[in-house]
């Protein structure tokens, strides 16, 4: 059997935004094989989030996406013509938008459950009166920065129930971030061969759970990149799931597990405030 491979932090982006979306899901009580996916933009970070869910279990009929040029439909010949540099995006057209929609992004988001736009700095991109247009409690994800493609209080006043961006100064900050470095800690851990979609699905479910356990609000669905008990919760989830599929080249325990990503993340964090406070590293600057 062939095992995908994590090639860069674009899946770390995918994991972030799937956990968000489990915790949206909760809070406007939908199933995740039952809603109406929009993806805006379908570059690296968008293919890749797409590839989670499908994982799972989405079916690509449950969604529609666009790129710069539209709406990706069937008739789209400039990407059969690119087929083999843009698979996933060809894949979409033949297989994603059952209505065989035609349009651009207007069209996309009309009666959406969710919206995952990954396109371009906004804001304008999306604009309210689309917002609109989606199902009631839309669940909203523009996550471009420096800014999203529109801003969250425009969204929200829209009529979206649930809005999370990459920005760290708004509410549900969905960056690669909060994904990435435990999901390479815990292969790392176990020595695992490769990282899979499986281990990328463990460590969203973790964030998720994480940020459950805090309680649950349409403004908090993860908890944020200063609750770093996460990190070592999710490196954790990683390396059993690594075990489980039988990637692992050392066998491990949760607890030993939690306590090696928690010494090891913990070290690294006191070298950077260390690096910080001898001025090699320059603080961030206020806005």
């Amino acid at each position: 059997m062939e095992i995908p491979v994590f090639h860069d932090d674009q899946q770390g982006t995918a994991t972030v935004l799937l956990a968000g979306l489990t915790n949206a899901l909760k809070l406007t009580n939908r199933d995740i094989h039952n809603v109406r996916f929009a993806l805006v933009g379908m570059g690296a970070a968008n293919v890749a989030t797409l590839r989670l869910l499908l994982a799972r279990g989405v079916r690509m009929e449950q969604t529609a996406a666009t790129d710069s040029k539209g709406i990706l439909h069937r008739e789209r010949v400039d990407l059969e013509r690119t087929q083999e540099d843009y698979p996933d995006q060809w894949r979409l057209c033949r297989e994603s938008n059952p209505e065989n929609l035609r349009g651009g992004i207007p069209e996309a988001l009309r009666g959406a459950d969710v919206c995952i736009a990954l396109a371009q700095p906004g804001p304008g991109v999306i604009k309210p009166e689309w917002v609109a247009a989606m199902a009631k409690d839309s669940i909203l994800f523009p996550c471009s920065n420096p800014n999203p493609e529109i801003w969250p209080w425009d969204a929200k006043e829209a009529g979206a129930r649930v809005v999370g961006t990459g920005r760290s100064d708004f509410p549900n900050q969905l960056n690669n971030s909060l994904g990435f470095p435990a999901i390479f800690r815990g292969a790392l851990d176990v020595r695992a061969r490769t990282i899979t979609d499986e281990m990328c699905l463990a460590a969203a479910d973790e964030i998720a759970r994480f940020g459950e356990e805090q309680g649950l609000a349409d403004d908090h669905i993860v908890p944020s990149m200063n609750d770093l008990e996460v990190y070592p919760r999710e490196a954790a989830a990683v390396g059993l799931k690594a075990q489980e599929q039988g990637l692992a080249g050392v066998t491990m325990t949760r607890d030993e597990l939690l306590a090696s990503a928690r010494t090891k993340i913990g070290r690294a964090q006191e070298m950077v405030a260390t690096m910080m406070r001898e001025g090699i590293i320059a603080p961030v600057p206020e806005e």
